[in-house]
């Protein structure tokens, strides 16, 4: 891929020499989690979305969950220290993070926020998320997902 056709997600795996596969798909507009799954082949409990909430606080925070289960506000509450979450709406999410709905990576943000990935993505040899725009996933190792966007792992899915 050319360098100028590069996602933020895509330059920053590349600078922390992070080896990564990038997976594209054809996409007009939005397209959830689990058709994004269907087109790449691949299953939902190894692809996961990004979700950005706000606490109580007034801090962000990122959630990546396999996207077939949905985030418990609670049990991520819990693992950041804030009394309570909520996601922050869909017409903030560039302003905030610098992505558009549908192609909101974990990597790459304007801004660092405390990320935590779902515990069940250590048990996998890789995962899939967002690459930053829509159209583009990125396949890498959890640990390397750690690193690359400063995440820790915990229970975080309603079950």
């Amino acid at each position: 891929m050319a360098k100028d056709n590069k996602s933020n997600a895509m330059r920053i795996l590349d600078k922390l020499k992070i080896t990564y596969t990038a997976h594209t798909y054809e996409c007009g507009e939005f397209t959830d989690g689990l058709q994004i799954a269907t087109l790449l082949g691949e299953d939902c409990e190894s692809v996961f979305k990004t979700l950005v909430t706000v606490g109580k606080s007034g801090k962000y925070f990122v959630f990546c969950v396999p996207v077939d289960c949905e985030m418990d506000l609670k049990k991520c509450a819990k693992s950041v220290d804030e009394k309570s979450l909520e996601p922050i709406h869909v017409k903030d999410i560039f302003a905030i993070t610098g992505y558009i709905r549908g192609g909101c990576s974990p990597i790459g943000m304007k801004k660092q926020f405390r990320t935590v990935i779902h515990e069940s993505a250590k048990s996998l040899n890789t995962v899939i998320v967002s690459g930053g725009r829509l159209g583009l996933q990125l396949e890498l190792t959890p640990g390397d997902l750690i690193k690359a966007c400063s995440g820790e792992f915990a229970d975080i899915i309603r079950e």
